[in-house]
């Protein structure tokens, strides 16, 4: 059994393509460069490596067709960011050997929902074109489902987190700086009252919620599954646990929306915090545990400890 993935040493593939040799699958993982996984597990010794620029290659319709030609059995799309990427890819996958097609969607799919924890079931409200695109796709593999019996499932992962990258901090953005204010034990400033949600997954659990789909194929096809921790956490909370987590008093205060993007001075932070509280970031991952068999291994916060220690390692986070 042949499996292909797409976006193979991203967050996520660092530690499916592992999961995918243990299940015995012969793995070729595709990435843009050779860059390596943020983990190096020994499994990926077994692992053929193929660098191919999909946006390239889309321009001429090349790159689906490059997947086709290895034949797999199984093919997980990490990084199909547009519904015209995941039609030529899936285009050219028809008439093959593929037996599952895996395509990674968002929990920003969801956008603005009305009732939480949003599951599978909530209306979905994409309030960017991120989220939009996700939708296209999703519908496009759902008529496909329905017209030709094409095999997809997808899987909607939360606020990726884990060591080797920056995970969200307190304050919706990707500034390690903030966990270093922390550790100082100096304030921090939260926008509005902190009551905005986040919610963390392990990348590991993310990969888990791929395989299980993989081992429960039947029971997948035409389905959608949250990977998300077991809890969201407001960023108030967030913000406390990781005081307490660094062995200092809670010094976050809290400002409104435009004094804090004024003292933040930081277009980029300004604009990832935005977009990342404006979601409604509360889901349920009931769906996947049901169908599938899924048992998160981390909390939120064990996978936000993990990623902190890893940049304190690296120096990504000067005390």
């Amino acid at each position: 059994m042949k499996a292909v993935v797409i976006g193979a040493t991203g967050h996520v593939g660092t530690y499916l393509v592992p999961r995918l040799v243990r299940m015995g699958y012969e793995v070729t993982a595709i990435s843009r460069g050779l860059k390596e996984p943020y983990t190096l597990f020994p499994e990926w010794n077994e692992v053929e490596r193929v660098s191919l620029d999909r946006l390239a290659l889309e321009k001429a319709d090349g790159f689906g067709c490059k997947v086709a030609a290895m034949n797999p059995d199984v093919v997980v799309d990490m990084i199909s960011l547009d519904w015209h990427s995941t039609v030529e890819t899936v285009e050219a996958l028809k008439g093959t050997n593929l037996s599952h097609y895996l395509f990674a969607s968002s929990i920003w799919e969801h956008g603005n929902a009305f009732t939480l924890p949003a599951d599978e079931d909530t209306p979905r409200n994409p309030i960017d074109d991120y989220g939009r695109d996700k939708i296209r796709s999703i519908e496009y593999l759902h008529e496909q489902y329905e017209t030709g019996d094409f095999p997809y499932t997808a899987v909607m992962p939360g606020h990726i987190s884990g060591p080797g990258w920056t995970c969200i901090n307190p304050t919706g953005n990707h500034d390690p700086g903030v966990f270093a204010q922390i550790a100082r034990g100096e304030t921090i400033y939260i926008p509005n009252l902190g009551v905005e949600c986040v919610h963390h997954v392990h990348a590991d659990d993310v990969a888990q919620v791929f395989e299980l789909a993989i081992r429960n194929r039947d029971a997948a096809l035409d389905q959608d599954f949250l990977a998300v921790a077991p809890k969201a956490i407001t960023l108030a909370g967030y913000a406390a646990h990781m005081y307490e987590y660094f062995g200092k008093e809670n010094r976050a205060e809290f400002l409104p929306w435009p004094e804090w993007a004024k003292l933040t001075a930081d277009e980029e932070k300004v604009s990832r915090t935005y977009r990342h509280i404006s979601h409604c970031n509360n889901y349920s991952c009931e769906k996947a545990r049901r169908i599938l068999g899924y048992v998160p291994g981390y909390t939120g916060m064990e996978a936000v400890h993990e990623a902190v220690e890893a940049m304190l390692k690296n120096g990504m986070i000067r005390l």
